[in-house]
């Protein structure tokens, strides 16, 4: 990727939306197969569009100063697509025969870029993986059906010809959920779902609507908005991700706190197994036995091919405020977060970065602008008589939602919460510039991974109890990780999702490749945070999955029994191991 592109467009051009409109326009910039829109191959995003840092001046020194990466190094190119060594389709006559006239003659792919496309997530794993033109094994072919009817019959046919089938929504995946073992001798299907697309009805009476499975974010909610509901669910991955992918990875999104995860928000699913249709209904509660809706959230394509579900929607709301807060240190946050949470306050978001990721936070900003820009003289003379340590700032961030009067008594109580704990209300900048910038993460990381660092991300859940000390934890071992592989690494993190007796940590950790072997590197550290996960109480990953990438920590998390039960389930539904083999439990 070259910044000097005349073709790139840089992400926080002046004029876009502060929920979706830049969303949008992502998502639907380019065009794949049978007309559904991928990201580029070889990185996050669309092409033409990346991030640029020649207008954040504090940037360059600050990545310089804390991972040894010089940004002002020119970026190096992607590798040229007619240089990957991409192996040739083993998709016999018959099933491709077969899959034409489940899915039409148009809408069944064996062509290399299409193949490529559909072999890896987003993960740093996938992407060093193909820039090293590591294909050991690609799709054999993949098929966009355009309904429920054409995914029941590529389902069927590849069962018949003793195939796998890998469900692919947006490609977003940072779990290892989506390519196919190196060592698979059989045919390889991708079921790409983003023909179905559209929301099918809205129950105004029940507050419900029922939506195909490969719908994107920005679709979905453009959809939504035209009648006016929305969803809520905004991932960090939004603009490339879909609700069935949502649901099966068991999704969460920045406005849990009031729209709840994936999982609260899913009430009732289609999926599609060969020979028959798992079908759960839109009731709000049930006794039915185990819940069967609940074992297909979260599955990975192991049970199945989600492909449309009821979800709980709400009205657009009438005000929408995100404000900033500073704490003299993550302690105090962290408490403030909890107390938040225990409180009569009704929030859509509630976020606190810890020191690094607020210094960081103040390096992206622009001249002038910013987060950084709030930290004036005048403020900073003031922090430093209350005895604050500059250094120490977290910023953080609260959500409102809801009529003028409602919105106005809950930023009262969440503001004498924020005082109890010696913080201090910042105002609406920084939530207005949260709003903006919220998708930009996996631009950045492509950014500097251009310029020879390695960035990644491991997110987990705990109690309010157990947070600190995990936080603490995490912190020791990733640095004792960086030093073991001998670079100089820079490890931050925030609070996000709130929930009654606890919240979920995510953390961000970045250094410079050092060797030609960068995956080796990766592993130890980011290793170190997983095993640190679990051992100090949390679990392996909050959002992300487990995929192949958390697989290894799945039993230290829900008991050897605990992962048996899940293979011994996915054995009894798919006794042939043609679903997705390989995911969360091999």
């Amino acid at each position: 990727m070259d910044d000097a592109a005349p073709q790139t467009t840089p992400l926080d051009a002046p004029g876009r939306s502060p929920r979706t409109d830049q969303a949008a326009q992502d998502a639907r910039e380019g065009d794949g197969g049978s007309g559904v829109q991928h990201m580029k191959w070889w990185g996050w995003g669309r092409e033409g569009v990346s991030f640029d840092h020649r207008d954040k001046p504090k940037l360059q020194p600050f990545v310089l100063e804390k991972v040894g990466v010089d940004l002002d190094t020119p970026g190096r190119p992607a590798l040229d697509f007619d240089e990957l060594p991409v192996p040739d389709s083993r998709a016999p006559e018959e099933l491709l025969a077969a899959l034409r006239t489940a899915a039409g003659d148009g809408h069944v792919h064996t062509g290399a870029m299409e193949r490529v496309v559909h072999t890896y997530g987003k993960s740093l794993r996938d992407l060093l993986r193909l820039r090293a033109g590591d294909l050991p094994r690609t799709p054999d072919v993949v098929v966009y059906p355009g309904d429920e009817d054409a995914v029941r019959a590529v389902v069927d046919a590849v069962a018949d010809a003793g195939a796998v089938l890998i469900p692919f929504g947006g490609g977003s995946s940072i779990s290892g959920s989506l390519h196919p073992r190196a060592d698979e001798q059989r045919p390889v299907v991708s079921l790409d779902l983003g023909r179905m697309n559209r929301v099918l009805e809205v129950d105004e009476h029940s507050r419900l609507a029922r939506v195909q499975a490969g719908v994107l974010g920005p679709d979905l909610e453009d959809q939504l908005g035209a009648r006016g509901w929305t969803m809520g669910h905004v991932p960090d991955s939004f603009t490339h991700s879909t609700l069935g992918g949502w649901i099966a990875t068991r999704s969460s999104g920045a406005q849990s706190d009031k729209y709840g995860d994936i999982a609260d928000l899913t009430r009732a699913l289609r999926v599609v197994q060969p020979g028959r249709v798992v079908a759960t209904r839109p009731v709000p509660s049930e006794a039915t036995g185990p819940s069967v809706r609940d074992m297909l959230i979260g599955s990975e394509g192991r049970l199945g091919v989600i492909t449309e579900a009821w979800v709980q929607v709400h009205r657009l709301p009438e005000n929408r405020q995100i404000l900033g807060y500073f704490y003299p240190s993550f302690e105090a946050g962290l408490a403030a977060m909890r107390d938040i949470a225990a409180s009569d306050a009704s929030t859509v978001l509630t976020r606190v970065s810890d020191a690094n990721e607020t210094a960081f936070s103040f390096a992206t900003g622009k001249r002038s602008r910013g987060v950084s820009h709030l930290v004036s003289s005048g403020l900073k003379t003031v922090l430093k008589r209350r005895g604050w340590d500059l250094d120490a700032i977290c910023l953080s961030f609260v959500g409102f939602e809801g009529g003028a009067d409602a919105v106005k008594a809950n930023q009262a109580v969440v503001k004498k919460i924020v005082k109890a704990h010696g913080g201090i209300v910042v105002g609406k900048g920084p939530g207005t510039l949260y709003d903006q910038k919220k998708f930009d993460t996996p631009y950045i990381r492509d950014y500097i991974l251009d310029r020879g660092a390695l960035a990644d991300v491991s997110d987990t859940a705990a109690s309010w109890s157990t947070l600190l000390p995990l936080y603490r934890h995490v912190r020791e071992q990733a640095d004792r990780a960086f030093a073991r592989v001998g670079v100089q690494g820079w490890i931050m993190c925030h609070l996000s999702h709130s929930y009654h007796g606890g919240a979920c940590l995510y953390f961000t950790f970045a250094f410079q490749q050092v060797s030609e072997t960068p995956l080796v590197e990766y592993d130890v550290v980011k290793g170190a945070i997983q095993q640190a996960f679990v051992d100090a109480g949390g679990t392996l990953s909050h959002h992300h999955a487990v995929g192949t990438e958390h697989a290894q920590w799945l039993a230290e998390d829900i008991s050897p029994a605990g992962r048996a039960m899940l293979g011994e389930l996915f054995a009894a539904v798919d006794p042939q191991g043609q679903m997705n083999p390989g995911a969360i439990v091999d």
